[in-house]
């Protein structure tokens, strides 16, 4: 993640950011929802969303459906059939001190408009650490039950969900609609928990790091069986869909899923205002050790329902709930080690390797170190003893030293100039826009160091990219280890290497089921995207969202290799990229510089360099003579930058890539330095040799009633997820923003829309609802 603040990000570098923000926060996602094996902390999680939730708010026009902000828990596995919730499971906004809660409070005072002497009542409740599940009974007879996935659609886990005895399979009592959608955390007790590992262990059967990721897994077992021998509970807290009203407040909500046989967590309460939050946020911090069970903070959500129904939501958040958070857990133990991680793109990443020590209930064996700053700011040296915070996390945060002043404590410790690879290959350090040096050292070796090449193996094959099914992280490292795979073609000579296949079920113990699934698995992929084929390349600073646009803009694989090669050839000079990529510098601002011509002599020696900057480019504004007065500070260095604006900047073929809408120069600069590398295009090249077809990009239409129109999608849609909306709003021609402007044609509104509704109805823009987009569009 960047150092540099958000309000000094150019908006080309915010968009790299971004992406890359969407992609870090999308793959964590999965880990924790899909694979039970988180990697980062909960704060760290935290501090990632902040920023790419302040990136978007500062510029707007780079929201996306794939933005951190629309996005949801984490995509279904396909390992289990898709169950669409009636009404989205949306996720909490998190407040992490008192005073986040007293705006809370204020806010909905503000929204509701209430005399200052009412009160407002709230229900808080522990905020379970486990996994959510959704109930659906029809009838008062339970027929289905899913995961959250991503909001809007989760896994059919009904089989799963049945086994465990606090889920009633029929309602008793009365009163319950005919349909309701019943919502809850499935969780393990500690106590339950602490005798499952062990037994594992003792059995070298798979142990888990947390009661939630105990949880996680254990509902998403494809057999049932198993589900059933683990010691799962369920407090329901809410609901989905329902066909009638069956309570007020909250608080006689949970009354009624109690008289229906629910278990409800008896240390919710109802208090009033910021005072009672702030005093059941303590008590539950005093008790939480002794709970039984695992909680990460608590949540208050407003009493009466009428008022939730005014207050509605923003973006995927209700405004009248919020999550305030506990602080992190701490302990101390010893720094036995550093060890490097190398990651796809030769990143080096330190991780401590700790002498073992329960934090929260948790065994921790390693903690992350970032970088080589952050282990000099700290001065951590093998044999300290150390700090470390938890908040949920298994890799957690070390704080610091705690016997910095011992005797006989060992020298610094040495961050690597090499890659730890047998290449040894020199790192280095990049520079950002504004010349400053990143903290991140990166292995120059690419696809030839061995380390980024199974990162290389395992983005291409992740979900997003080629989807391979079967061929996940234990199978890649395998392979590779074995000298079967060293780049992408090598996968798809694998699918027809009888030797290698035959090696597979008589050394490895792979059924014949096994490898005929593996070679399907990669034979359905001989047949792929053009917008998933280059996401899958690894291109650094080219995430999901950017392929999609490249894919559409050049529609073909020759028209985009073409592109790129031509790009290759045209690179512009270093001093180039830094001027585009200065704060406030637009492509305006360099056309201005390039088409001046400052004499060579100073004819204002006296002028402070602004004032230069002003009389020798006229019509430039103050943020923008501010950003050329971080690389020049005297006359020759602005007549510098006006040469480099005419004379060293990119190709026409460079240009052609950084000129499509929603690319930028900073995406375009990385594909020609990538196809200039020899090695990349005989990848490239291989790999295209062993697929069918890559499929061209489907053309925008231009002859629907939304071809050429800008339309923003906002609220809780119902019929139709975001990424289905923008897909086919854009299969029609239409652009797809995710801000409302004068600018904007449409604002297509589901339940909750917050202010971009304000925002249409100011400039005047037409409001649809869905149906009303389904019948414009036929």
């Amino acid at each position: 993640m960047s150092d540099t603040p958000v309000d000094q990000l150019t908006e080309s570098a915010a968009r790299e950011e971004l992406d890359r923000l969407a992609a870090e926060l999308a793959r964590h996602d999965a880990l924790y929802h899909r694979e039970a094996a988180p990697e980062i902390s909960d704060a760290d999680y935290d501090a990632l969303k902040r920023r790419a939730l302040e990136i978007e708010e500062l510029f707007p026009d780079l929201t996306s459906p794939a933005s951190p902000s629309q996005v949801v828990g984490a995509p279904i596995s396909s390992q289990f059939a898709p169950v669409r919730h009636g009404v989205p499971m949306l996720s909490l906004d998190n407040a992490f001190s008192a005073e986040e809660v007293t705006d809370f409070v204020a806010r909905i005072r503000r929204f509701l408009r209430l005399p200052g002497d009412e009160p407002v009542a709230f229900v808080g409740e522990p905020k379970i650490d486990g996994l959510s599940a959704s109930l659906r009974y029809e009838r008062g007879m339970l027929v289905t039950g899913a995961t959250r996935g991503d909001g809007r659609t989760g896994e059919d886990v009904t089989a799963n969900l049945r086994t465990i005895a606090d889920i009633p399979q029929s309602l008793p009592g009365k009163g319950w609609p005919d349909v309701i959608e019943v919502r809850g955390e499935v969780y393990a007790p500690n106590d339950a928990f602490d005798a499952f590992n062990a037994a594992a262990e003792a059995e070298g059967q798979r142990t888990y790091a947390n009661p939630r990721n105990f949880a996680a897994g254990s509902l998403r077992q494809k057999d049932p069986t198993i589900t059933a021998k683990r010691p799962l509970r369920f407090f329901a807290y809410a609901w989905g869909e329902t066909s009638a009203a069956f309570a007020d407040t909250q608080a006689d909500a949970l009354k009624a899923l109690e008289s229906w046989g629910f278990h409800v967590n008896a240390r919710s309460r109802r208090v009033e205002d910021a005072a009672g939050l702030q005093a059941l946020y303590a008590e539950l911090e005093r008790d939480r050790a002794g709970l039984g069970y695992d909680i990460d903070g608590v949540v208050y959500k407003v009493d009466r329902l009428d008022w939730q129904a005014r207050l509605g939501f923003v973006a995927r958040t209700p405004r009248w709930a919020i999550a305030h958070k506990f602080p992190a857990q701490q302990a101390t133990t010893v720094l036995e080690d550093i060890d490097i991680q190398v990651g796809r793109t030769g990143s080096h990443t330190p991780v401590a390797r700790l002498h073992p020590v329960t934090v929260g209930g948790v065994v921790v064996r390693n903690a992350t170190l970032h970088n080589a700053d952050e282990i000099a700011r700290l001065d951590v040296r093998l044999g300290d003893t150390v700090t470390l915070q938890r908040a949920g996390d298994v890799i957690p945060q070390i704080l610091g030293v705690v016997d910095a002043d011992r005797p006989g404590r060992g020298p610094p410790w040495e961050f690597p100039h090499l890659c730890i690879c047998p290449l040894k290959t020199a790192l280095v350090k990049e520079t950002n826009a504004s010349g400053v040096e990143s903290v991140v050292r990166r292995c120059t070796g690419e696809l030839a160091c061995p380390f980024q090449r199974i990162e290389h193996l395992k983005h291409f094959c992740s979900r997003r990219a080629f989807d391979i099914e079967g061929l996940g992280e234990k199978q890649i490292i395998a392979f590779h280890d074995r000298g079967w795979l060293s780049q992408p073609a090598d996968i798809f000579r694998l699918a027809r290497d009888a030797e290698k296949l035959d090696a597979l079920r008589n050394e490895d113990g792979y059924g014949e089921v096994s490898v005929r699934n593996l070679v399907a698995g990669i034979d359905a992929r001989r047949t792929i995207a053009l917008d998933r084929f280059i996401y899958g390349l690894g291109v650094r600073d080219i995430g999901e969202q950017t392929s999609i646009v490249l894919a559409r803009a050049f529609e073909t694989w020759p028209a985009f290799e073409a592109a790129c090669l031509a790009a290759a050839e045209g690179m512009p000079s270093e001093d180039w990229v830094r001027l585009n990529e200065a704060h406030a510098v637009s492509p305006r601002v360099v056309a201005t510089l390039a088409e001046a011509s400052p004499p060579a002599d100073d004819p204002w020696p006296e002028a402070p360099i602004d004032q230069k900057i002003a009389l020798a480019f006229p019509g430039l504004a103050a943020p923008a003579r501010r950003g050329l007065a971080t690389l020049a500070d005297d006359w020759a260095g602005l007549v510098r930058l006006a040469a480099v604006a005419r004379n060293e900047g990119p190709s026409e073929g460079l240009g052609q890539i950084a000129g499509v809408s929603g690319v930028g120069p900073v995406a375009a600069r990385a594909l020609a330095l990538f196809f200039r590398e020899p090695h990349n295009r005989a990848m490239v090249d291989a790999l295209v040799a062993e697929l069918a077809r890559i499929e061209d990009a489907e053309r925008p239409k231009s002859d629907t009633p939304v071809a050429g129109k800008t339309v923003v999608f906002t609220g809780a849609l119902e019929r139709f997820t975001r990424d289905e909306a923008k897909a086919r709003a854009e299969s029609l021609g239409a652009k797809v923003s995710g801000s409302v402007s004068k600018k904007t044609d449409y604002l297509v509104a589901g339940p909750g829309a917050g202010s971009k509704m304000a925002d249409a109805l100011k400039h005047g823009v037409t409001v649809l609802t869905e149906d009303e987009w389904l019948a414009l569009i036929g």
